[in-house]
């Protein structure tokens, strides 16, 4: 996770408040379901939601996410999991989706293995979100003019890439935060490299669905 400021402002980018409904897709640990769980309240709803391309090849995944679900005070998430475009299938409408440091997966061959694009995911989240939701989007970035092509290797991408791909979804970017950019990395080094794990630049980015 971020130190104090950065999370806080990372929540304020969201756009998450009390009695919002979240879907925060592949959770990893459930920091961040955390979270919005404590923030959206008892009126509120947090999907935690695990595609089964990462359980058929992590089969704990789902499991701690249900665990986090039957956690005191957690009775306003729900653990699910289907293909990834199906993810309108297992959940409800929502003012907010999140998807932290994931987006570049869209571009490997795990999430491929059963046929899924990342426009057909992108066309998922539209479905799914409310007139005037939030599709926020936090990932490693690449270097400049690098496409998609080191999302496999490097599990990194440009942010163009990732803008372009979303509003041709029908998405409105609503807003880019530089907060998490590092100038020092040299975008040549994988993501969860020793030397850079952590402290990767990155992007943000808050797109709406009109």
């Amino acid at each position: 996770m971020y130190d104090q400021s950065k999370q806080s402002e990372l929540i304020r980018f969201s756009r998450v408040e009390l009695g919002s409904t979240v879907l925060d897709v592949y959770p990893s640990g459930g920091d961040w379901t955390r979270l919005f769980s404590d923030i959206v309240g008892a009126k509120g709803r947090v999907f935690s939601f695990v595609p089964t391309e990462i359980t058929d090849v992590m089969k704990d995944q789902f499991g701690k996410v249900q665990a986090l679900a039957k956690e005191p005070g957690r009775e306003n998430v729900e653990a699910v999991s289907a293909d990834l475009v199906a993810m309108p299938k297992v959940t409800k409408p929502a003012d907010l989706l999140w998807l932290h440091l994931f987006y570049h997966d869209l571009h490997t061959k795990l999430m491929g293995a059963k046929g899924a694009t990342a426009a057909d995911f992108n066309r998922a989240v539209h479905e799914r979100l409310k007139p005037g939701g939030f599709y926020v989007i936090v990932d490693h970035a690449t270097a400049a003019g690098a496409g998609t092509s080191d999302a496999q290797s490097l599990h990194r991408i440009d942010p163009v890439s990732v803008r372009k791909e979303v509003e041709a979804a029908g998405f409105v970017l609503d807003e880019e935060s530089t907060m998490l950019a590092k100038k020092d990395d040299p975008h040549s080094v994988k993501a969860f490299d020793s030397s850079i794990k952590g402290k990767t630049d990155r992007f943000a980015y808050r797109f709406v669905k009109p």
